[in-house]
């Protein structure tokens, strides 16, 4: 009797150390399966967030070359209502310089 007290002891201490055994072999790759996962989240995560900040400098340069499209363009603009002005008056401003030249021909003569 004793005996098979003992041996049931045994046999289910032996047991029990299998079934720590599986549990802690269990934890482990439980353990690896969720730092894989975190790991592949943070991999995700600094993707996304280079993709976001690609996206956002590429929209930065279109704005920018947006506004510098508008910058010339009204540049050009000034500069032709500039010139249609000046060739306005061109004629007054030739007569202006030819009559104050013939003052001082004039004048010093």
């Amino acid at each position: 009797m004793k005996t098979e007290v003992l041996n049931d002891i045994k046999k289910t201490e032996t047991e029990y150390q299998s079934v720590i055994s599986t549990a802690q072999e269990e934890k482990k790759k439980r353990r690896a399966q969720a730092e894989l996962e975190a790991d592949t989240l943070v991999t995700k995560a600094q993707s996304n967030a280079e993709q976001y900040k690609k996206l956002k400098l590429e929209e930065a340069r279109h704005q920018a070359a947006l506004k510098h499209a508008d910058i010339i363009k009204e540049g050009n603009q000034r500069s032709a209502a500039l010139s249609e002005k000046g060739k306005r008056n061109l004629s007054k401003a030739v007569q202006l310089l030819v009559s104050r030249f013939k003052e001082q021909l004039h004048v010093g003569a």
